[in-house]
């Protein structure tokens, strides 16, 4: 059985009971929410090792690192080391989007190290399996993509990327309004270059009910996925974008008739204005589902700082009701990431997610916010190290440019704060 079936036989699991304890919330409550369609925990049994995080309404904004080889470069070793850097930088999940190497095997050892939920996109195994054994990505088979979801599921994959909604219809509005970048979903381009070609439906879409089974076997939350998201300003909030959208919010009622926890993926590269719109049309049409967004990225020009502008849209998504936030890296647009780019990228959106869930009123926000005020106006700097959302980069930044005093060497001896406290505030005397 799934969450979503245990929480409508009233049911408060392991796995909720770790999500009330870590979000500070009542047991029922998360419950309530899971029953509802609001929250999803996703928890394959498989992952032996799992520390359950809850997305969704109510719940703090939580934070995914993709990782995985590539064609260019394929070295496991790296990518456990990206798994830890990303867990330890405050990430709440990862995806391995593996296209190079022995992507099984990479796969099973990341959900073996990973304390947190693991996630995929089923669709590169199997493209990646059809040009290997039948010459090309359009001679993928229905079997080749469900064998795929059902071994990564069996693997203990706790969601996955799935584009159902690139369909036919979909891809007519695509035709009808071209874009300037076109596709840049990996997953929807390969999907809809595979329907092109065998002038078929797309079988995620046209056997939903078979993915639905393997997701029900499993307990694994499906992250219906945006294949024709954005992906540059320009194209922000098209006729395709939404129509793809429309058909996620009509495949949500289903998953959720069937059992099944689902969560919605969204753009992608937005101009800041119309983010709000954005977050509110997903939930409109999506009927409340959790939405997780890929940034968004607010401006095009920014190669090599697109962890900034993913972490400003990021912000305001999540404020205006974005639930979990796909970090972008520095290296973003560029090349595969590195160690240091997964956790600039992690500690990026972190800093997002907590500006926002201190306008949502999430339980604590303002708390450590406070905490962290009174420690700097006591010059007490242990304790802001231990409240910094990146304690080693504190240390580092303290220790190279040192000071003899008790201040930091920004101003050294003429420290506002240390003048006001013996001269304003304990004296009354005015200086």
């Amino acid at each position: 059985m799934t969450q979503l079936d245990k929480a409508r036989q009233q049911a408060v699991t392991a796995e909720m009971k770790a999500v009330a304890a870590r979000e500070g919330v009542s047991e029922q409550f998360i419950r309530q929410q899971v029953e509802a369609g609001l929250v999803v925990i996703p928890a394959n049994a498989n992952h032996r090792n799992l520390e359950p995080r809850g997305i969704g309404a109510g719940l703090s904004t939580k934070v995914n690192a993709n990782i995985g080889t590539s064609s260019d470069i394929s070295n496991i070793s790296d990518e456990i080391e990206k798994v830890k850097a990303a867990v330890k930088a405050g990430a709440d999940a990862v995806m391995d989007l593996s296209t190079g190497g022995d992507i099984s095997a990479t796969r099973r050892l990341i959900i073996k190290e990973c304390p947190v939920p693991v996630g995929t996109v089923p669709v590169y195994q199997a493209a990646i399996k059809a040009i290997k054994t039948r010459g090309g990505i359009v001679k993928m088979t229905a079997e080749d993509l469900f064998e795929a979801i059902e071994e990564q599921a069996a693997d203990g994959v706790d969601f996955i990327t799935v584009h159902c909604g690139v369909t036919r219809k979909v891809l007519e509005a695509l035709e009808k309004n071209p874009r300037v970048a076109g596709i840049v979903s990996r997953g929807g381009s390969f999907l809809a270059g595979w329907i092109k070609h065998n002038n078929a439906e797309n079988p995620l879409y046209e056997q939903y009910g078979c993915l639905l089974e393997i997701a029900r076997k499993y307990d694994v939350t499906l992250s219906l996925g945006d294949g024709l998201r954005p992906g540059c300003i320009a194209d922000a909030t098209d006729s395709s974008q939404v129509a793809e959208l429309m058909v996620l919010g009509e495949l949500v009622i289903e998953a959720r008739r069937q059992g099944v926890q689902v969560m919605v993926e969204g753009p992608g590269h937005l101009p800041m204005d119309q983010i709000e719109t954005n977050m509110k049309l997903e939930k409109e049409l999506c009927h409340g589902a959790p939405f997780y967004v890929l940034g968004p990225l607010v401006t095009d020009i920014a190669a090599g700082y697109d962890h900034i502008t993913g972490a400003i849209g990021g912000a305001m998504a999540a404020m205006a009701g974005a639930d979990f936030l796909c970090y972008v890296t520095p290296a973003e647009h560029l090349g595969l990431p590195d160690v240091n780019d997964v956790k600039n990228g992690v500690i990026a959106s972190c800093i997002a997610a907590h500006a926002a869930d201190i306008v949502k009123g999430v339980k604590g926000a303002k708390l450590r916010d406070f905490r962290m005020s009174e420690a700097r106006k006591k010059l007490d700097w242990e304790t802001q190290r231990k409240l910094a959302i990146d304690p080693e980069r504190f240390e580092q930044v303290r220790k190279k440019a040192a000071t003899e005093g008790d201040a930091c060497s920004m101003c050294g001896d003429f420290c506002a704060m240390k003048i006001a406290s013996e001269y304003v505030e304990k004296s009354g005397k005015c200086f």
